[in-house]
């Protein structure tokens, strides 16, 4: 069957069981909202709208680990869309950014959080992916902060000391993943050889960290981490960040997306900002996805930062403005048409 034709039909396959994510904001996002519009037509129906005017359907929205933002903000969204269009929208829990596209690619998703690296990999055929992919944006959204954490008894203050140190770098496919190995690399290691690499859930990692069976992890995410705050709210004394900032050239000659941040003292009261490299989050669908519900949705979600950030504060960086630059990965067309509208043209 050809591709086009199997994306076609698995829109209205939507799997019926997908984890709805962060339930206790729905209350929180329909304060204000006016109430659901009436819905007439069966989901997956085209209907006659325009051009950015959602019509009836069932979407999943791909996320992340339970305990990061994309889980939270991904619920927040998915409750959102519910609310203010003809979509029935969920969040599922996944393994973030390499899995994402992998599924929302073979139809099992129709929008997922990624990284902008991996999504630049995915729509070049490059890194986890052997060809292109058929990946549009609905816009860039928050910036990831990488926050790379050692115990303060294991001897560790730069990528280069993790040689021989049990590191946890990110569930399997994830963006976390892939940034943890190109870390290594940088630094001159190998990731299979060089460290002993655990492939663990943040939940995991944490543990691991607080028990001692893990010295230190790689961890790619918005701010604040709930679990980070809990590691230094329980043990403020346990763990550090390690500065990564002096392989950022390195990693900019693998894709020039990565920058440097700063994770503020404030975040997870740590006695001084803390330096590290950031990279982007971007919102994608298939070039598949209908052009007036990605205008749509577009539109509704950057019209209402506030109501979002109430969710989770990452999502007040969402700026129609930001939200354009999604380069190598092209708009979809739909979400091109709200975003220029909403930047002021």
């Amino acid at each position: 069957m050809p591709d086009q034709l199997r994306r076609a039909l698995t829109w209205n396959r939507r799997r019926a069981g997908a984890m709805v994510a962060a339930v206790s904001v729905v209350a929180l996002l329909l304060t204000g909202c006016g109430g659901r519009q009436d819905r007439t037509s069966e989901p997956g129906a085209s209907g006659s709208a325009g051009a950015c005017e959602a019509t009836a359907a069932q979407l999943t929205i791909a996320t992340g680990n339970s305990t990061g933002v994309y889980y939270v903000l991904g619920g927040g969204m998915a409750s959102l869309i519910s609310a203010e269009t003809p979509i029935q929208a969920t969040a599922a829990e996944t393994g973030a950014s390499v899995q994402n596209i992998q599924q929302l690619v073979d139809g099992t998703y129709d929008i997922a959080f990624s990284l902008a690296d991996t999504a630049a990999d995915a729509a070049t055929g490059k890194g986890s992916f052997t060809e292109p992919q058929p990946i549009r944006a609905l816009g860039r959204i928050y910036s990831n902060y990488t926050q790379v954490v050692a115990r303060a008894d294991a001897g560790i203050d730069s990528v280069e000391d993790l040689r021989g140190k049990t590191v946890s770098t990110g569930s399997p496919k994830s963006g976390t993943e892939v940034i943890a190995n190109r870390l290594l690399e940088s630094a001159g290691l190998d990731p299979a050889k060089d460290v002993k690499a655990q492939r663990l859930d943040l939940a995991k990692t944490v543990d691991g960290l607080k028990d001692g069976s893990i010295d230190a992890f790689v961890w790619s995410g918005g701010l604040p981490t709930p679990n980070l705050t809990d590691l230094y709210t329980s043990q403020p004394d346990l763990a550090k960040f390690i500065d990564i900032t002096p392989l950022l050239p390195k990693m900019q000659e693998i894709n020039p997306v990565y920058a440097e941040g700063t994770i503020p003292a404030a975040t997870y009261n740590l006695k001084a900002d803390a330096k590290t490299i950031v990279v982007p989050n971007l919102l994608l669908v298939t070039d598949e996805f209908p052009a007036n519900n990605a205008c749509a949705i577009t539109k509704l979600l950057w019209s209402n930062t506030e109501k979002l950030a109430q969710v989770h504060p990452s999502a007040k960086d969402l700026d129609p403005k930001l939200a354009q630059d999604t380069t190598p990965v092209e708009l979809a067309p739909g979400s091109k048409e709200a975003l220029t509208e909403l930047a002021g043209g």
